[in-house]
Parts: structure tokens; C-alpha cells; sequence
């Protein structure tokens, strides 16, 4: 009981020191009211006494420590398993020895969409050396501890690794391998509620990021969630040294302050003296990290703690001798007492943003505000009158209504049920994107933002959006896989005919996952000008649901003329599955007609029994990539995101948009993988019997639409989706082809 009574009277010093009044919102003065199991920290406060605190009290007491010297607190940054794990060893004790308070551990991550090309490659080249899992990573935080490394060590990185690993089970085994929080880049508070009740059962500290573009509102909220300190990031875009700090930064921060005296941190671009200076005059702390890793890079062989610790000595202008002791901190924190029996929720937001367990809003800070005004807007727009009128004066541009024709000579082949084609390959640009392209473009011009960018893969949306941009004026970017820029040359060409900027992105598998992390980066740089015109139902909140809406005009169609020409709705509905726009736009309409089965074909690659293959809904597990909570092909074990591979660029993802997620989770459709052959047979099938040449993303759905027909009765329908045409596949498919012993010369059909 007197050790409790000591701990809770040395709470209570540190509260005081911290806050200047007790009507702080920040939410800290209540977390400090928590009581603590007793554990030895040497040095506190440089009395040489005996205490307890937990992780977020150490990082507390760190920056106490600074302010009573008169300076801002160093945090540094590093990529945990950078340049390997042995020297990334020799770069935290560097760190600490040249004067380092707290030292950020990034977590290495396949798609870290918010960093620069700096913290890119040191994440890659950490992969690469083998440090794919959170227990790699930790195991270094405990060596780091055995060496001797005192100050507070806080992981940041990326949800899906730590969603992957067990958030109950991450937090135990963090605090008691001696980390003291998180910063996850990638996790807002609305989506964080329960990682951050598991890291306060531990006594972790959850740091939330707040951006210029984060409203005075929001400020508020998110510092209702901060515990320890704030992480102000200096500037829209991402990470990477910058020459010279942001001239807004005081007003930011004075934003900040206003709402809470916890410390404040200022991180994103710091490199030089000037700068470390300049910031530090205005903040609690400087945070820099991609300078830091600029000069690992730049250390001679063997050198790296000499080098580094002189580079962090002239970047704060103080000896690592003039710290004081009172900044030393016992290496473990302590998990606070608690009766706390509250459950966990494990989703942080209203119904709205999701799909059942699907979906959500997991991007950086930066984009929160961008989502909200177009959330806004949408919703105010979606059932107006005006609007829509707007829309439907672009129908005959993009050829709507679609027709709907019976395959006869399919039907025939198949042998069995009635097989129908809607057929959105007679779009204007030659498949179904063109709709959510236009009508998504219509949405920047009423944002205002007259900059448009665009992720593609087999290069439809790509086209469709230069072909938006060139009829309303918009200015146009395009990312596209290195991969894809060379297996789709003709819709390169034609994106650029049409006056669009087609940027090749190398880095990664060079296929759409890639493009779309370049876009993200390119959109959280450009947030004030440019609106990234998703194009499938992917990404975060609205971006699934608009993209539905906007593709959803294909079902309605289809149903409408089913009923007009079949006399009857279809008995299935079969539509191919990468990112899913053409599928969930075809499904969404007869969702609940519960007589309808839906059936998405997904791409197979090489086969579901080898890793090279798109089946994500088939073969995939629940996790969170590109703003969404969905099923991604990745390393269950690690949250690492696989590489995939389809002869169809347009279903080479390895995740699948959150309603989809939902429809396979909920049983109310169903999604059967079709590997390269079985495409191509499907693709020979409609060529040689309808005349119809399909992109080979259709060729999938074509393929398990006659297998279905083949067990179903002749008076029952089979509704396909053909949701683009062919003849950007042709170079693809000539070479393909002889592979699978299919001679483009012989009109037999192999036996499907």
C-alpha cells in the first residue's frame, strides 16, 4: 500500500509539471489517475530514487526532462532491420549516444503508402534481409535492451502487421520486451478502438499524428486519444528531408496547443541544424528520420555508430556528455492495475463506413479531411436531382444503355442453361470504367480540384479516366505498374494520346498494388488541387460505396432488360473479381433477390495450390491494405502482402474491395478461382462462337459462366457480365496461347 501511495503522489508530481491547468481535453490527466504495478526506474528525475511508471509515463518523463533543460527532446527514427539486422543494432545504440530522448522503430511493411523513397527502400531492404515479422523485430528491441539502451523505444509502422499478430497478445509481448508505444501511420482513432484499450492495459501509449489539413474539430478529438505526446506532421505529403521547415508550422502548433499542453512533436522533412533549431523553437521535440537514414547509407563500412552519433551531435548542437542523467530510463515498463472490464470493440466506427466487418476509413491523418469533404459532397449530391441529370446527359457519350443479347451459340456449346451478355465492351473506351469515370470526374469539378490522378492495371480505368479528363477539362496522371506499362502498351499509348501522364511505378511486384500506393503518396502531397479518381471499389470510405453506385447502373439495366427479354430475373449472375467495380456494379441490383445467384470468378493464376495466383476471397485472410478492411493474399503470420500473378493485369491484386468481402463472409455469393488455361479457354470459347474477342479479365467469368450453364437446365438464365473488350489483350494472348496448346488457327474449342 505505501509503495501505491508513493507511485500515485509521483503520478501526481508529473501531472502538475506537465499540465499548466486541469481543464486540459486532452484525456491525459484522467490515464494518469491509473494506478501501476511497482517497477524500479532508476534515476527519475535525477533524485536517484526509486519509482514505478509505465511506457507512457517514461516517455512523459522524458520530455519533463528536456523541458527543465531548456531544449527541445531529439526523436529519432530508424527502420528496424536497416542496412541488416546486426548493424540496425549498432543504429539504435548510435542514436542513443548521440543524444537521442525517444527512438521511433519502424516496422518494415510491403506497402508503406505514406513514406517517401527514402524510408521506402530502407523498408525493402529490411525485407529482403529477412526481418518480415513483429517477433523479428521485437527480438531486436530486446537486444537493443540487453546493450544497454535506456530511452523510450516506440514501433511505428503500418495496422495489418500488428492487426495479424494479435493486438492483446502484441501489446504483452511489446511491454515486455521494452517498448513503450505506437505510432501506426495507418489507424485514426475512429478505427483504433480497440488497439488502443489493449496498448492502455499494457500502460502503452497510442501517439496519434495530426496534419495541417486536420480541422480544429478533429484536433480536439484526436488529442482526446493522446496519452503520452502528439506527433504534428510539418507537411501534406510524404516522409523524406526537406531544405527548409514549413512557414505554417507555428500556427499548427498553435492549433495544437490550444486544445492540450501535452508535449508536441514536429516531424516530416527535418535534416539540417537550421531546421532541427527552427522547429525546436516552436515544439516540445523535432522528430527526424529519413536524414537519419540518409546518413546510415552514407556511413563507410564498420562505421556506423562513429558516424552517426556525430551526425546526430551536429544536428542538435549538444555533446551526448551534456545530457543529463535525469533523462536515463529503466528499460521495461509496467502494465497498470486496472478493473476495467469494458469490452473491446473491435471496430472503431459507425455502421456507415462499412460493410458488415469490412471496410472503414485506415489511411494517414492527411487524407481524413479530403475523405470528409467527399463524403460530404457525395452524400449531398447522390440523390439530387441536378446531379443525376448531370450524369444522364453523358449516357449517349458513353453508350448507355448497354445492350443485352443471348449467346446462342454459347448456350448451345455449354449444353445446358441460357447464357446472356451484358455487354459493357461497347462502352465508349471499351468496358465498363468509363461510367465511374465520368461521373466520378463530374464529382472533382463541383470539389473544385481540377487535377486528377488514377491507379490502372490492365489500363481501362487508366483510359477511361484520360478520356474523362480530355471531355471536361481535367488534368490528368495515370500510375501504373512497371509490368503492366509493358503488357498493355496499346492502352499506354492510348492514355497519352488522350493527353494523360503515364507514370511507370518500379518499385514492389510492378503491378496495381504498387500504382495504387504511388497514387495515394502522390494524393497526400496534393490534396489541396487533386482528386484521386479511385477506380474500383476499393480503397477507404466513400471510395467503395460511390464506385458501387456509380457501376451499379449496369445491374440496373440488366435487370430491367432480363425481365423485358427472359420474361424473368436470371438464376445467375457471373462477373470477374479483381478490385470487383464491374462485379459489385452487375451484383448490387439483385442482392436481394435472394432467387439471383451470384457467382464472382477471380483469377487463379498459375493455380490456388502454387503462390502464383490473384484468388484473394478464395485463398485470402481478413486484413487491412489501401484504406480497407478486406481479405488480402498475405503471410497470415506476419501481415506482410504477397505477390500475386494473373495472365489478366485487371484481377493482379492481392486484396478485393470491402463489399465483396462481405457478400463472401455473409454467404450471399459465392467466388470460384479460374486459373490462365481455363481463361483462355473461356476467351476462345465467345471468340469463336459469339465473335465477341473479351478482355481476358471477362475470359475468367466467361469460362465458369458455361461451366455453370452446363449443370443448370435449359430453361434457366445465366447473366454474364462482359465488362470490357479484348483487344488490348492481344499481345498477351498470341503469346499465350501455343503455351496451353491452344492454335489460334483451329476453330475446335477444347473440351472445357
Amino acid at each position: 500500500r505505501r509503495s501505491v501511495r508513493t507511485h500515485a503522489q509521483a503520478q501526481a508530481a508529473l501531472r502538475r509539471s506537465i499540465l499548466q491547468n486541469q481543464n486540459c481535453r486532452s484525456g491525459f490527466g484522467r490515464y494518469l489517475s491509473t494506478s501501476a504495478k511497482p517497477m524500479p526506474t532508476e534515476n527519475l528525475a535525477g533524485t536517484g530514487s526509486v519509482s514505478t511508471s509505465t511506457g507512457t509515463e517514461q516517455i512523459l518523463q522524458r520530455f519533463k526532462a528536456c523541458k527543465d533543460q531548456g531544449r527541445p527532446a531529439f526523436v529519432a527514427y530508424t527502420t528496424i532491420g536497416y542496412p541488416n539486422k546486426e548493424e540496425s543494432l549498432d543504429v539504435i545504440v548510435a542514436l542513443e549516444k548521440g543524444g537521442a530522448d525517444v527512438i521511433e522503430l519502424g516496422v518494415p511493411f510491403t506497402d508503406p503508402l505514406a513514406d517517401g523513397p527514402t524510408i521506402q527502400r530502407s523498408n525493402q531492404l529490411a525485407l529482403d534481409g529477412g526481418m518480415r515479422s513483429l517477433d523479428q523485430c521485437l527480438d531486436v528491441v530486446r537486444e537493443a535492451r540487453k546493450m544497454g539502451v535506456q530511452v523510450p523505444l516506440v514501433l511505428m509502422g503500418y495496422y495489418n502487421p500488428f492487426l495479424m499478430y494479435g493486438e492483446r497478445k502484441l501489446m504483452k509481448t511489446c511491454r515486455e520486451a521494452g517498448v513503450n508505444g505506437f505510432i501506426v501511420v495507418d489507424l485514426p482513432p475512429e478505427e483504433a478502438a480497440s488497439f488502443k484499450a489493449s496498448a492502455s492495459s499494457e500502460g502503452l501509449s497510442y501517439i496519434p499524428l495530426i496534419a495541417p489539413t486536420t480541422t480544429d474539430d478533429r484536433v480536439e478529438h484526436l488529442l482526446s486519444h493522446a496519452d503520452s505526446f502528439v506527433y504534428a506532421v510539418s507537411v501534406s505529403g510524404v516522409t523524406g528531408a526537406r531544405k527548409q521547415n514549413n512557414a505554417n508550422l507555428g500556427p499548427l502548433l498553435a492549433r495544437i496547443k490550444k486544445f492540450s499542453n501535452l508535449p508536441v512533436a514536429v516531424g516530416f522533412g527535418v535534416s539540417s541544424r537550421e531546421q532541427f533549431e527552427d522547429a525546436g523553437s516552436k515544439c516540445d521535440g523535432v522528430i527526424v528520420g529519413s536524414e537519419i537514414i540518409n546518413q546510415v547509407t552514407k556511413a563507410p563500412k564498420g562505421g556506423i555508430q562513429a558516424h552517426l552519433k556525430t551526425f546526430c551531435e551536429e544536428l542538435t548542437g549538444r555533446q551526448a556528455m551534456q545530457v543529463d542523467p535525469s533523462t536515463s530510463t529503466q528499460t521495461l515498463a509496467t502494465a497498470p492495475k486496472t478493473e476495467d472490464s469494458t469490452p473491446i470493440s473491435n471496430l472503431g466506427v459507425e455502421a456507415k463506413y462499412r460493410f458488415g466487418e469490412f471496410g472503414g476509413r485506415y489511411v494517414p491523418e492527411t487524407l481524413m479531411e479530403p475523405l470528409e469533404e467527399l463524403e460530404e459532397l457525395y452524400y449531398s449530391v447522390k440523390d439530387d436531382p441536378t446531379f443525376k441529370a448531370e450524369c444522364e446527359y453523358y449516357y449517349d457519350y458513353i453508350g448507355r444503355p448497354t445492350p443485352l443479347t443471348l449467346a446462342n451459340r454459347l448456350t448451345e456449346h455449354a449444353g445446358g442453361a441460357k447464357i446472356w451478355l451484358k455487354r459493357e465492351d461497347l462502352n465508349h473506351t471499351g468496358a465498363h470504367k468509363i461510367n465511374n469515370g465520368i461521373f466520378q470526374a463530374l464529382l472533382a469539378k463541383r470539389l473544385g480540384k481540377k487535377r486528377i490522378i488514377a491507379e490502372t492495371g490492365a489500363g481501362q480505368h487508366g483510359v477511361a479516366t484520360a478520356t474523362a479528363c480530355a471531355k471536361l477539362d481535367l488534368e490528368c496522371i495515370v500510375y501504373m505498374g512497371a509490368a503492366d506499362v509493358e503488357r498493355q502498351a496499346l492502352n499506354v499509348f492510348r492514355m497519352e494520346m488522350l493527353g494523360a501522364k503515364v507514370v511507370a511505378v518500379d518499385s514492389g511486384s510492378r503491378t496495381l498494388k504498387d500504382a495504387i500506393n504511388e497514387a495515394m503518396r502522390d494524393w497526400v502531397t496534393n490534396i489541396k488541387t487533386t482528386h484521386y479518381l479511385v477506380g474500383s471499389a476499393i480503397g477507404p470510405h466513400p471510395f467503395p460505396e460511390i464506385v458501387r453506385d456509380f457501376q451499379s447502373i449496369i445491374g440496373r439495366e440488366a435487370r430491367e432488360q432480363m425481365l423485358q427479354k427472359a420474361g424473368k430475373l436470371p438464376d445467375m449472375v457471373v462477373a470477374c473479381v479483381g478490385g470487383g467495380s464491374n462485379a459489385i456494379g452487375m451484383f448490387h441490383p439483385f442482392v436481394g433477390d435472394e432467387s439471383v445467384r451470384l457467382v464472382g470468378t477471380e483469377a487463379a493464376g498459375d493455380g490456388v495450390d502454387t503462390d502464383r495466383h490473384s484468388a484473394t476471397l478464395a485463398m485470402g485472410t481478413p486484413g487491412v491494405l489501401h484504406g480497407t478492411r478486406t481479405y488480402l493474399l498475405q503471410e497470415t503470420q506476419t501481415g506482410q502482402i504477397t505477390s500475386t500473378h494473373s495472365i489478366s493485369a485487371g484481377l493482379d491484386y492481392p486484396g478485393v474491395g470491402p463489399e465483396h468481402a462481405n457478400l463472401k463472409f455473409t454467404g450471399r455469393a459465392e467466388y470460384k478461382p479460374v486459373n490462365d488455361r481455363e481463361a483462355l479457354l473461356g476467351f476462345k470459347a465467345i471468340t469463336m462462337q459469339e465473335g465477341i474477342i473479351p478482355a481476358l479479365e471477362t475470359a475468367h467469368a466467361i469460362y465458369q459462366a458455361v461451366e455453370e450453364a452446363k449443370q443448370m437446365s435449359p430453361d434457366e438464365d445465366v447473366l454474364v457480365c462482359l465488362s470490357g473488350r479484348g483487344d488490348k489483350d492481344i499481345g498477351t494472348i498470341r503469346k499465350s496461347l501455343p503455351k496451353f496448346g491452344c492454335k489460334l488457327n483451329v476453330r475446335e474449342i477444347p473440351n472445357q
